[in-house]
């Protein structure tokens, strides 16, 4: 396999907060998907932003996909330009990009209806739930055909039943492209349930504590949630995270 992104020997320090993340050494293949967990303050979003080119390493290197639309992020609010609709904001950044807006907007409303918003073209980001605002933002990334896709807890601002429904749309929309997907939680079931690989963060300064491999296909078959491999990786993975914790007190 061939990896779209690579930290090699990062480390962030902010300031007077001294050390954030690191060292840290992580490939991401393309076409996986890796989840990262880890207790607050470990340098999880800290890792996703430098895998988006948001911010640069202290020390170490980051090798990223290259070129304009390669990489998307969606965060934990959905980001949605209020004054926009909701094609429009899908549009935004093959329009950005210099795709003609007749042809963006085409692209933009098929995005849509892959996400299951076919019929809200037009509605204003203050009309939708939660659910749909982000299946709106995940539109807007996936409407470039990113080879490698970031989310940074796009679920946990919502309720039990619509994020197993987000986890199930977005396994579901990794299968007809196939990018990396690299996702930050704290919820370890929903990691083991949406990951081929789990990495595992100590606390601050976060350094690799683990990696946890899934087995089991993706996207996940009905009864994954209570199957034996499914059991095992959580309790893998949710030693490693006590062990972490342990190491860095």
């Amino acid at each position: 396999m061939t990896a779209v992104a690579v930290l090699e020997q990062v480390e962030v320090e902010y300031g007077p907060r001294g050390p954030v993340l690191g060292p840290v050494d992580l490939a991401v293949e393309a076409g996986e998907i890796l989840a990262l967990v880890g207790p607050s303050g470990c340098g999880k979003s800290t890792a996703l932003r430098l895998l988006a080119g948001l911010e640069a390493p202290t020390r170490g290197r980051v090798q990223r996909a290259p070129g304009r639309g390669e990489t998307a992020v969606v965060f934990q609010a959905p980001t949605l330009a209020p004054w926009l609709t909701t094609r429009d904001n899908v549009a935004l950044p093959l329009e950005l990009s210099g795709v003609p807006r007749a042809q963006a907007c085409e692209r933009a409303v098929a995005a849509l209806g892959r996400v299951g918003l076919a019929g809200a073209e037009l509605a204003r980001p203050v009309t939708l739930s939660g659910g749909m605002a982000m299946r709106a933002s995940l539109a807007r990334a996936l409407v470039t055909e990113p080879r490698l896709l970031l989310l940074d807890e796009p679920f946990a601002a919502l309720d039990e039943i619509t994020r197993r429904a987000l986890a199930d749309d977005v396994l579901a929309l990794w299968a007809t492209s196939r990018p990396a997907i690299v996702f930050v939680t704290h919820n370890v079931e929903e990691a083991v349930y949406m990951a081929d690989r789990v990495v595992v963060l100590t606390r601050g300064p976060g350094r690799i504590a683990g990696i946890t491999r899934v087995e089991g296909p993706l996207p996940r078959p009905p009864g994954f949630r209570v199957s034996e491999s499914f059991r095992a990786a959580v309790e893998a993975v949710t030693g490693l995270l006590t062990r972490g914790s342990a190491l860095a007190a």
